[in-house]
């Protein structure tokens, strides 16, 4: 008995190497930590899919489950949950965000200095 819902999300990180499921859209984001989430993706030049959970209440509370992880924004690189909002800041602050990049060889634009 699997959920229609996890199926999904798990074709979506599958399918995407870098996935935040966020309140909101990149352009318009309806929370301040979804808007951090997403700002800090783009502070590393990240490409990466922004899935608006605020669309769908099932996939709202899927994701919660999914990673037994209670708040969104919940960041995915190439299919591994990293973390949400706090978690994100921390490792960017500290620049394990950009080596975690690195090392799963994710094409992106950002450059020291």
């Amino acid at each position: 008995m699997s959920d229609p819902i996890h199926a999904a999300i798990k074709k979506t990180i599958d399918e995407n190497d870098v996935v935040l499921f966020m309140k909101g859209t990149t352009k318009f984001p309806q929370c301040g930590f979804s808007a951090t989430a997403a700002k800090i993706l783009e502070h590393l030049g990240v490409p990466f899919k922004d899935v608006n959970v605020l669309e769908n209440q099932a996939l709202r509370e899927g994701i919660k489950s999914f990673s037994n992880w209670p708040t969104i924004p919940q960041l995915y690189v190439k299919g591994e949950f990293i973390g949400g909002c706090d978690i994100m800041r921390e490792m960017y602050e500290a620049g394990e965000l950009h080596d975690l990049i690195c090392e799963k060889g994710i094409p992106h634009t950002h450059h020291h200095g």
